[in-house]
């Protein structure tokens, strides 16, 4: 089994992504899983583009992007991706669109084909943080998880894909107003270690609660 595992440079005057990091710390096998690691632009279109690349040429069994969402508590699998770019701040290159489509002839929403539930179970048994979440925003995060599972669907392949939020790590909220989450590389690190451990071992996703009510 193969797993593709992407994350994004830093963005948004950040000089460092934990996603990134972390990243580069996973085991390279996980489960008997080969763990393929790719580091992608924080750009709209680009994205896109290097991670459909690397599908066609590494042909995974899963995809699973990792990427930065500063000021949640958790480690968050995403269930659902939406059609639409709304950027409240430019990206790496300068660009911003607003309320604009990932694809013109794409689905409303794609959501995700991992076992997101299982995901959260197998992270929290590590002793780490995480729920579920509905929404991976509207900034590049959301773009390249749509983007992925659009690709997925056009090139006609069985391969299962998601994306997870991470927090920021604790030097990112140094100053920042109270109060400002942050988790340790390491335990991000284990986290997704655990999340891809969960997708090796579950085909289909457990039943459990996952829903919230705001």
């Amino acid at each position: 089994m193969k797993i593709l595992v992407t994350a994004f440079d830093p963005f948004g005057g950040e000089s460092i992504n934990p996603a990134l990091e972390a990243v580069k710390l996973m085991k390279d096998t996980i489960e008997g899983a080969e763990i393929v690691k790719l580091e992608i632009p924080t750009v709209f279109g680009k994205s896109i583009e290097k991670t459909a690349n690397a599908i066609q040429k590494e042909n995974p069994d899963a995809v699973l992007c990792v990427g930065q969402a500063g000021g949640r508590f958790e480690v968050t699998p995403e269930r659902v991706a939406i059609n639409v770019d709304d950027a409240r701040i430019p990206d790496n290159e300068g660009n911003q669109p607003i309320d604009k489509p990932i694809y013109e002839d794409g689905e409303p929403a794609y959501f995700a084909t991992l076992p997101v539930k299982a995901m959260v179970e197998a992270i929290r048994k590590e002793g780490v943080p995480s729920s579920l979440s509905n929404s991976a925003g509207t900034f590049v995060c959301n773009h390249i998880m749509y983007g992925v599972l659009y690709e997925i669907a056009k090139m006609n392949k069985e391969i299962r894909a998601g994306f997870v939020h991470v927090p920021f790590i604790p030097q990112q909220v140094v100053g920042r107003p109270s109060p400002a989450p942050a988790m340790s590389i390491s335990d991000i690190t284990r986290a997704l270690e655990a999340a891809v451990s969960a997708i090796v071992k579950n085909e289909k996703d457990i039943l459990a609660v996952g829903g919230k009510i705001d």
